[in-house]
Formats: structure tokens, C-alpha cells, sequence
């Protein structure tokens, strides 16, 4: 019984981010085909086929991509987030998914993005952070001034973390892309359950 029960949690573990992934994609899409279809079908008739609209949002998307990249068209588009910029809440929340797609959209030349382990000098602690600005030289008047950049260090299991600003001196490049930093931090960092088998324990 303790075996069908460790085979049970193994294959549900395999199972459900498979699952679950599938499952939102599929959702994406069938909402991204009715949304398209509902303007597509009535222009197009008889010659409309199911996906047909699918592959007009994603045309769409990239049509978008494109003209938000044009500088008439991003001025624009100020414009239009003027409402979702200015409403109490509203701006909150807007503000903050903007600047959560920002960090992870392509940068401009000399933008980086890079992931860091923090040290404070005489400390064995290393914490592990994304760097989100590397010149502070336009923040308010009351930061403390010299060579710094802002560290943000994600929390586990959950969609938060903490900003600091320390001396450049204390971080150190980790070589490993953005996006999976994110994702190991989200699980604490978890080991594959085979590495960890594989090791003999260790003392605490």
C-alpha cells in the first residue's frame, strides 16, 4: 500500500504541471480563436474555417508588436493609457503588471537584466536577486549616493519580494538567465527530487 501510494504522488507530480500548462494553453487559445472569430466571421462568411481567427489574433498580436514600436504610434498609445494611468487603484494595478512585462520585454542597448548573488562584506549569508537598475543617479534626493544598483530579491511561493539598493561592490553576475531565476526562486529553490537521491545526506 505505501508503495501504490508513493507511485500514486510520484505520477500525480509528473502529471499535474503537464496537466495544468496544457490545460492553460488550451484555454489561451480557445479564448484568442472565439475573440478573433467573432469580428472574423461576419466579414469573411462562408470562407471562415475554425483556427481561421486564431491565426488573425496572432497576426494581430504581431501587427501591434510592430506599430507600438513605430514612436507616432507609442505616443499614442500614451494616450490611451492616460485613463488606466491616472484612476485611483486602477493605476496601481496597471502600473505594476506594465513594470512586471517591461523587465522581462527587450531592452534597448545597455539595458541589462542580470541575475546576482548579494553578499554583504564579512557575511557567509548570499541572497539571490535580479538587478533592476544599474545607475541610481535619478532617484529622489535622500537615496544614499556612490556606486549602487537596485537588487530585487523575489520571495518563495508566492508573487512578491523586497528591493535594496547596495554598493555594487556586494553583488556578484550569476551565470543564468532571468526567467529561470524566477522560477527557482518561486519553488525556494527546490533540487530535482533525482539530485537529491542521488547525494548521501548530509549533517545539519
Amino acid at each position: 500500500m505505501k508503495h501504490l501510494t508513493q507511485y500514486f504522488l510520484r505520477g500525480l507530480l509528473t502529471a499535474l504541471p503537464l496537466g495544468l500548462t496544457v490545460y492553460l494553453l488550451f484555454q489561451f487559445l480557445g479564448w484568442m480563436e472565439n475573440l478573433a472569430a467573432r469580428f472574423a466571421r461576419p466579414l469573411l462568411g462562408e470562407a471562415y474555417v475554425p483556427g481561421l481567427g486564431l491565426l488573425l489574433g496572432v497576426a494581430g498580436i504581431v501587427l501591434l508588436g510592430f506599430l507600438v514600436s513605430r514612436p507616432c504610434v507609442a505616443r499614442l498609445l500614451t494616450l490611451i493609457e492616460l485613463p488606466f494611468t491616472n484612476l485611483p487603484v486602477v493605476k496601481n494595478i496597471y502600473g505594476s503588471l506594465k513594470d512586471f512585462a517591461d523587465f522581462f520585454s527587450p531592452k534597448k542597448t545597455g539595458a541589462r537584466q542580470m541575475v546576482v548573488a548579494l553578499k554583504a562584506p564579512g557575511q557567509e549569508l548570499e541572497l539571490v536577486g535580479l538587478v533592476t537598475r544599474q545607475q541610481l543617479d535619478d532617484l529622489p534626493a535622500g537615496f544614499t549616493p556612490g556606486d549602487r544598483v537596485a537588487v530585487y530579491l523575489p520571495m518563495g511561493y508566492m508573487i512578491g519580494g523586497y528591493t535594496v539598493f547596495v554598493p555594487r561592490s556586494w553583488v556578484r553576475p550569476v551565470d543564468m538567465p532571468v526567467e529561470e531565476a524566477m522560477r527557482a526562486s518561486l519553488f525556494a529553490w527546490m533540487g530535482n527530487s533525482s539530485d537529491d537521491n542521488a547525494r548521501p545526506p548530509r549533517a545539519f
